[in-house]
């Protein structure tokens, strides 16, 4: 089966857009989702900005919240901006790459975004956190202990790392097995079709 990439920070909203319709879509394509969370934070210091573009460019912010909004409601979504944007990720990048041993990342990935863009919670509360480990079957304390050793926080440094040898600088981005790269939620039909022409063959029954 074909694998596509799918890199996403907890505090971009374009990447909540696709963390909701990607598996779907990609089942439907044959596709399997490879999910990597990392940090945008330390990608956008290299190109010397202090925080996300889209609040050193005020006009172009402006236009992100109500390109989403809209585009939220044609899915049947909801979209709420909190008060501090972008939110502090590095909790929740930390536990998603603990949910990768067990394949919970995703459903975990898509509960954090609804509690962030949803509900205008802050995923930088542990409070927060723990109300999405349980809502996906985990036991926040165990967790959120976890979280904080030394092996995950160089396991999600190492992803952000990886991000920064691909050369990826913004999210989502999508990488398929021949290195293709896509950019942006409206990238994610394009990136699949890519996957899954060039993805590996089915295996034949004897």
């Amino acid at each position: 089966m074909a694998t596509l990439e799918f890199w996403y920070d907890f505090a971009s909203t374009y990447s909540y857009l696709s963390a909701m319709r990607i598996e779907d879509f990609a089942k439907d394509r044959g596709v399997e989702v490879a999910w990597k969370p990392f940090l945008l934070g330390p990608i956008f210091q290299g190109q010397g900005w202090t925080t996300s573009p889209f609040n050193l460019f005020p006009k172009r912010g402006n236009y992100m919240v109500r390109d989403i909004e809209r585009i939220a409601a044609y899915r049947g979504m909801t979209f709420r901006l909190a008060p501090v944007f972008p939110q502090n990720s590095v909790n929740a990048a930390r536990l998603a790459m603990i949910g990768a041993e067990k394949g919970w990342t995703p459903a975990f990935t898509r509960e954090v975004y609804l509690l962030q863009f949803r509900d205008g919670a802050d995923i930088s509360e542990t409070d927060t956190l723990a109300k999405a480990l349980a809502a996906v079957g985990q036991d926040p304390e165990t967790l959120l202990a976890r979280m904080r050793e030394q092996p995950v926080k160089d396991a999600l440094r190492a992803q952000t790392e990886k991000a920064m040898f691909l050369n990826i600088f913004g999210a989502p981005t999508f990488i398929t097995e021949d290195g293709e790269m896509f950019w942006g939620d409206d990238r994610l039909e394009q990136a699949l079709g890519w996957a899954a022409a060039r993805g590996a063959p089915a295996a034949s029954s004897a």
